[in-house]
């Protein structure tokens, strides 16, 4: 049985007296990909940026690997957990410094890099298929050629968790996601296997829109069809569906 390796219990997290996360409890367990969905202002990101230890709870504990992020230097906790963010373009280094960057938290201050170094990160570019785009302005790249540098990056950094803001922003996911957690309003509305989670009722509270969900033909995984306006003989479909 796999081991717990993020584990949140009763977390909550105010702004101004206003609960952005309320009463948050997840267990994750080592090799498992965990998605998080939900509406915009959900708390998705607040919920990620609490997990990586950018913001502090108001109340309850996140402990990794048994031991609460916040009794942890913030180095160690890098050392544990790769962040990717949206991509942004305001880093004016090479794809190669960029990727770099992802060796810093296990090195001392004054610790030079070496070939291995240079070797792994060589690997990572090849990788993320940027090996041609190595001393490539970051700020020059296309979305998509962003975020894989940013994944290279976290490649180096080598930590038992990685976690991805908004992932599919420009990229194709091809992995299977094992859990799926739903938030509405900072809260968890749903949290199971994609087709406990998927279901016509959940979605179309939490989404407020009319839905039906199908299985795709080929991956046979839940397939959505969602619609906007059903009382408008104009109404338009739009279908969602993947490797969920």
């Amino acid at each position: 049985m796999s081991e717990t390796l993020v584990e949140i219990n009763n977390l909550t997290w105010r702004v101004n007296q206003k609960n952005i996360l309320s009463n948050i409890n997840i267990k994750i367990k080592t090799g498992q990909f965990v998605g998080i969905i939900g509406t915009n202002g959900a708390g998705k990101s607040s919920l990620l940026r609490n997990i990586y230890r950018y913001i502090k709870p108001t109340s309850g504990t996140i402990t990794l690997s048994g031991i609460d992020i916040w009794d942890q230097k913030a180095k160690n906790v890098a050392q544990q957990i790769a962040v990717v963010q949206q991509s942004s373009d305001h880093l004016p280094y090479s794809v190669f410094e960029i990727v770099k960057m992802g060796l810093t938290p296990h090195k001392s201050f004054f610790q030079n890099d070496n070939k291995d170094d240079d070797a792994r990160i060589a690997q990572a570019i090849s990788d993320v298929g940027l090996t041609s785009l190595s001393d490539v302005n970051y700020e020059q790249l296309s979305g998509g050629e962003q975020q894989r540098t940013l994944i290279a990056r976290a490649i180096v950094q080598n930590t038992q968790l990685l976690i991805m803001d908004e992932p599919t922003n420009h990229l194709d996911i091809h992995y299977q996601i094992d859990i799926l957690i739903l938030l509405q309003q900072g809260q968890i509305l749903a949290h199971g296997t994609p087709r406990e989670v998927l279901t016509q009722r959940i979605i179309a509270k939490a989404y407020q829109v009319d839905v039906s969900i199908n299985e795709h033909p080929v991956h046979h995984n839940p397939q959505l069809m969602f619609h906007y306006n059903s009382s408008d003989d104009n109404a338009s479909d739009y279908s969602a569906s993947g490797q969920l």
